[in-house]
């Protein structure tokens, strides 16, 4: 007998005929004699209809109730499966966030799990009851609803998975495993039967959309086994495990890309102590996160200039930010580009090999794609470059890296 946690996606949830599909997978998990608890999103759109909603009563609204709306979708869902399962003749009933509950920081609509109480859903689910508990969502000190950020439903999931020491979370998607990369742009992409959680984590952070980087980072942190699978088929799905346990790992594990980068490039800064911390204090102070960035070697007027990375969507107040603080910087002018996108190839096996990054350079360089802007970590090589090339680019280095499945 195991202990499972198991969670459905939103597209999972879509309906009433799909989630008798979903009850029924949790059907079979109690026959077969183990303990399930399941984690539920919204239903695929609702929480967009629900913010719509916020945002049409007041664009300031707030926080507080915000979360009170948007943690509405993922309790409908909770209550229809607990429902539809008792009448399959599984005993269930639905734990909502406060009632649990699930501890969280009152940061709201980006609130972080602080920790789980576990004690009377070990005794339902030792009784053979099933606990349904909708994601997303949790309580603050305060005894205010809150919710975790979009896509926070993994973190749920992996969250109580940790809490009730499951033996395994599994992640039902519409995809059936994680990919060597996007099937769409390369249709001889390889399903992974195995990744390790530092790997998805870096696949994830730089645009791969299987899993929430904070289920990942949560997952890593808690040894949660997670495994990846599709509500739509009985397909073998990917285990995301310690690095420990995957004996036959790759050079490389796949290559990612993400579309939503814009260029920021501050001309003229002066070549001076503590102008760093000037140009990226602010930005930092308005939350605005920060990827590349590349120092030019300095002029000999004492000027340099200083490109970086911005998320697509936090560019305006990006340049906002900057020129309000252009009498402290001092920089001459500031240009900007949206039409960038990075693309990222992952693996741990990048550290024991050496010639990754040449091999990246050579096979961009060979089809014309130009560079704008590099960085590397232990297990990753990512590059800025223009958004028209990232079909091409994603599609070369795949071949490149001997990703692609066998004809």
């Amino acid at each position: 007998m195991a202990r499972i946690v198991m969670k459905f996606g939103g597209t999972s949830m879509a309906g009433t005929e799909r989630i008798r599909g979903v009850a029924a997978r949790v059907k079979r998990e109690i026959d077969a004699g183990n303990e399930v608890a399941v984690v539920v999103s919204a239903m695929a759109g609702e929480t967009d209809r629900l913010v719509g909603f916020c945002r049409e009563a007041s664009p300031l609204a707030d926080a507080r109730e915000y979360d009170v709306v948007v943690a509405a979708g993922e309790q409908i869902t909770a209550g229809l499966l607990a429902i539809t399962l008792q009448g399959a003749g599984v005993k269930a009933r639905s734990w909502l966030g406060w009632q649990l509950p699930i501890h969280t920081s009152a940061a709201h609509s980006v609130a972080r799990i602080e920790g789980v109480d576990t004690e009377h859903v070990l005794a339902a689910m030792a009784a053979g009851e099933v606990a349904v508990v909708p994601g997303f969502q949790g309580l603050s000190d305060a005894g205010r609803v809150t919710t975790l950020g979009r896509g926070g439903s993994d973190t749920s999931a992996v969250a109580l998975a940790a809490a009730l020491k499951a033996d395994r979370c599994d992640i039902y998607t519409d995809v059936d495993g994680v990919y060597t990369t996007d099937p769409r742009i390369v249709p001889r992409a390889r399903k992974l039967a195995r990744i390790t959680y530092e790997e998805m984590l870096e696949l994830a952070s730089v645009g791969a959309k299987v899993l929430q980087t904070r289920s990942v980072e949560l997952a890593m942190k808690e040894k949660v086994r997670v495994q990846v699978l599709s509500s739509f088929s009985d397909a073998p799905g990917t285990l995301v495990v310690d690095e420990d346990e995957d004996m036959e790992r790759e050079l490389i594990a796949g290559v990612a890309y993400d579309r939503n980068e814009a260029k920021v490039t501050l001309v003229g800064v002066p070549d001076v102590p503590g102008v760093v911390a000037a140009i990226f204090g602010p930005l930092a102070e308005a939350n605005i996160n920060v990827d590349m960035i590349v120092q030019n070697i300095a002029k000999g007027e004492g000027s340099t200039d200083v490109t970086f990375t911005v998320p697509r969507t936090q560019l305006p107040l990006s340049l906002d930010v900057l020129e309000k603080a252009r009498g402290t910087i001092q920089f001459a002018k500031v240009l900007s580009d949206a039409a960038v996108a990075k693309i990222s190839v992952v693996g741990v096996g990048m550290k024991s090999h050496a010639g990754v990054a040449v091999t990246m350079f050579k096979a961009l360089a060979d089809r014309g794609i130009n560079i704008q802007a590099i960085t590397t970590s232990e297990i990753k090589v990512s590059v800025l470059i223009s958004e028209e090339y990232v079909e091409l680019a994603v599609r070369v280095l795949h071949t490149a890296y001997g990703l692609d499945a066998a004809a």
